[in-house]
């Protein structure tokens, strides 16, 4: 496995595999790898020859300093379970790399409308980060596919839309959520979860699924403000704090679903200091 730290380096690992006709898929993490991270290699590695994953905790992303700060960086041990996995290149760079001007001079990316609702509104500026940096990754390993994880919903939406937009010639796969047994879905921030809060954590996907069967039971979808309403006091009564419950369609993200066959569920809550996501599609035709 080879590991590049910066952009002319992997552009030179790129140029080798393109020059003996090999595809590339691309998995884009921030490190602190989980079972989730490891699904989208399996799915890169299906779909592609060659895997390079970039390992870059990104501040143009973060709304919060604190959040940056306290982000855990494993590399060493990153490095270790990619090689396990087979993956072929690693990208490492640092912020100098990425943006060598300096966050405040760096041209970005912005996604209409998905940029700033949803998640976006809650989180300032933060897809106009992620948009950047991954238009920034596109840019430098030039890949045929990229794996992206439905934990982030928002996220791929958006992805998937600035590829159109901006004419990349790269097939977003999408991956579903991996779960724990009790479902809380995978990610880097339950490492910061005690044990009292690991314990109440999966219950924010079984309200959602207890919310999912109730939209399934509607006979419409004109007014969901009392059952968004119940699931929020359940969500609250189990301990979180909920910061926002919404229902959108499942392919536009528009919050006018009454003509929706498929809506997905997107929740945030905090959990003690922690801020949990996740969501899930509802299927009405089923």
């Amino acid at each position: 496995m080879k590991v590049a730290n910066t952009i002319n380096d992997l552009r030179q690992i790129v140029i080798d595999y393109k020059n003996n006709l090999q595809t590339i898929a691309l998995v884009p993490t921030m490190g602190n790898l989980h079972c989730g991270h490891l699904a989208l290699v399996k799915e890169a590695k299906k779909a592609a020859q060659k895997v390079v994953v970039s390992i870059f905790v990104n501040p143009m992303q973060f709304d919060k300093t604190e959040d940056l700060v306290n982000y855990p960086r494993t590399l060493e041990d990153d490095l270790k379970l990619l090689e396990k996995e087979g993956v072929d290149a690693v990208f490492t760079p640092t912020p100098e790399v990425m943006y060598p001007q300096g966050i405040g001079l760096q041209s970005y990316i912005e996604v209409p409308d998905l940029c700033n609702s949803l998640e976006g509104q809650l989180r300032p500026g933060h897809f106009r980060g992620v948009a950047t940096v991954v238009s920034k990754l596109f840019n430098i390993v030039q890949p045929n596919y990229a794996c992206f994880g439905l934990k982030d919903y928002q996220q791929v939406a958006l992805i998937k839309e600035m590829v159109r937009d901006l004419n990349f010639q790269i097939k977003i796969i999408e991956v579903p959520i991996v779960r724990h047994e009790d479902g809380l879905a995978y990610s880097s921030r339950n490492n910061r979860l005690n044990q009292a809060e690991r314990s109440i954590a999966p219950k924010l996907h079984l309200a959602i699924s207890e919310l999912a069967a109730k939209i399934k039971a509607l006979p419409n979808l004109n007014d969901l403000e009392d059952v968004i309403e119940e699931t929020i006091n359940n969500i609250d009564n189990y301990g979180f704090k909920t910061d926002d419950l919404t229902i959108v369609d499942a392919i536009t993200l528009s919050p006018d679903i009454k003509n929706s066959s498929q809506v997905v569920i997107l929740v945030a809550a905090y959990l003690g200091k922690v801020r949990l996501i996740d969501n899930l599609v509802v299927d009405r035709t089923k």
